[in-house]
């Protein structure tokens, strides 16, 4: 661990010195990708981690994907089926496998991507690459364990959504979205996923479609050695058969007028607004794109002046925060606080819209916006810690882009971003016609 610290401190001194040798590339590993005949893509990633790898299995689809009406949900439902097993390894020996040699697996869903990743000893790197490309070429299971797992989905989405959050999370996208599949939660819709015991048949197309080498990035980082580890992953997985056909994802339609909605939570919770703007999907050449991104932490992080004033003068808000995500398509630019009192709502969300407007007619100070360059770039680099920290931090630049070859582009152009550039990008994307409104509020006290 000390040894891992110490390479990047030691990146950080030189880059902060204007080391021209580290001027080219902000990624601090030296990485080696290949891809196989069947579309399989390998990124390899040696590091100074004695005995330690960390492997993530990136399928580049997510619930964006689920395109059929009344099939919500697959790209989750896929996640729990995963660990069913296969005729080889059924479940109960994959899961004794993995605690045999003191493994670590799990996974997880986002709208765009699904990942399933391990962290294991170097020795133990065959077993895994094994058992892994078996559940990935040759999940079976029959149609009662599937229902078994489907009335099991159904009821992680009945729980998930006595949280406020998961109900606001479910409305505003719902609202804000009138075609494209971003309009679902990565759950799906409830009387989808209350259906899904009957969709045995739909659930092996699924899986037949989307679970293909040509859609699937395998980022392997840790003690490895590259010739070696390629040779194994041939040796396993040149025999799947590519097929993936992406799917026609209906583009959403310019929105032209601002959308407001409520939700009731039926327990006790503090009001929480939630306010998305229709954004721009992930494009490091995208100028105002990138803008957007410092702009959400300039207007409202943790050093903001609204944050200052809003959590900790005034204290009207239990927490203040924005959200600008990178996705395939375009998503929504989010500014979201729990609001203490009821009566303040229509006062933080009128702040809201203020800061803003600063923002679309001031410069912001370029002191200010450097300083935020490099608290970025220094915590992006700071959190390449561990293989499974340097493997998880670069998965959904392999899904969204096949690789991570944009991470140099992307902090390549974040450098460049100048005050004008901010004002261009408020100026864009936070407008009333791009506007979605969701209040939240509980039971009264």
């Amino acid at each position: 661990m000390l040894k891992i610290i110490y390479g990047v401190l030691m990146f950080l001194i030189l880059a902060g010195m204007g080391s021209t040798a580290m001027t080219e590339s902000i990624f601090p590993y030296k990485y080696i990708k290949e891809t196989l005949p069947n579309g399989l893509t390998v990124v390899m990633i040696p590091m100074e981690s004695p005995g330690l790898v960390a492997y993530y299995s990136v399928v580049r689809t997510g619930s964006r994907d689920e395109v059929e009406p009344g099939k919500s949900g697959f790209a989750h439902f896929f996640e729990h089926m995963m660990f069913r097993g296969t005729k080889k390894y059924p479940g109960n020996v994959y899961d004794s496998i993995v605690t045999s040699i003191g493994a670590n697996a799990n996974a997880y869903i986002t709208d765009d991507y699904t990942c399933y990743h391990m962290n294991f000893a170097k020795e133990d790197l065959e077993k895994v690459i094994d058992i892994e490309s078996d559940r990935f070429q040759n999940l079976y299971y029959e149609i009662q364990p599937f229902q078994t797992e489907a009335g099991a989905v159904y009821g992680e989405y009945r729980k998930n959504v006595t949280q406020p959050f998961a109900l606001l999370n479910e409305k505003i996208q719902d609202l804000a979205y009138d075609v494209h599949t971003y309009k679902h939660t990565t759950m799906g819709f409830e009387a989808d996923i209350k259906a899904m015991p009957e969709q045995y048949e739909y659930s092996l197309s699924f899986f037949n479609r989307f679970y293909r080498p040509d859609n699937i990035v395998l980022i392997i980082a840790g003690d490895i050695d590259p010739v070696s580890t390629i040779e194994l992953i041939k040796k396993y997985y040149s025999s799947w058969k590519k097929g993936y056909v992406p799917p026609m994802i209906q583009p959403e339609p310019p929105q032209t007028a601002e959308r407001t909605g409520e939700v009731s939570y039926p327990g006790k919770t503090l009001p929480i607004i939630d306010i998305g703007y229709k954004g721009d999907a992930f494009d490091p050449n995208n100028k105002d794109f990138i803008a957007a991104l410092l702009l959400g932490d300039l207007a409202f992080g943790e050093n903001s002046e609204l944050y200052k004033k809003l959590v900790i003068q005034e204290q009207k808000v239990q927490f203040l925060g924005s959200g600008i995500p990178m996705n395939r398509d375009l998503p929504l630019f989010e500014i979201y606080s729990m609001v203490k009192k009821e009566d303040d709502i229509n006062y933080i969300r009128d702040e809201i819209y203020k800061t803003l407007e600063e923002y679309k007619n001031n410069p912001v100070e370029e002191n200010k916006l450097n300083d935020l360059k490099r608290r970025n770039k220094y915590s992006f680099l700071m959190g390449l810690d561990t293989p499974d920290h340097v493997a998880g931090g670069l998965a959904r630049f392999a899904a969204i882009t096949g690789g991570i070859d944009v991470i140099d582009q992307l902090y390549g152009q974040l450098e460049k971003i100048s005050p004008p550039d901010i004002v261009s990008a408020a100026k864009k994307y936070f407008t009333k016609e791009r506007r979605t409104v969701v209040v939240l509020k509980g039971v009264k006290q």
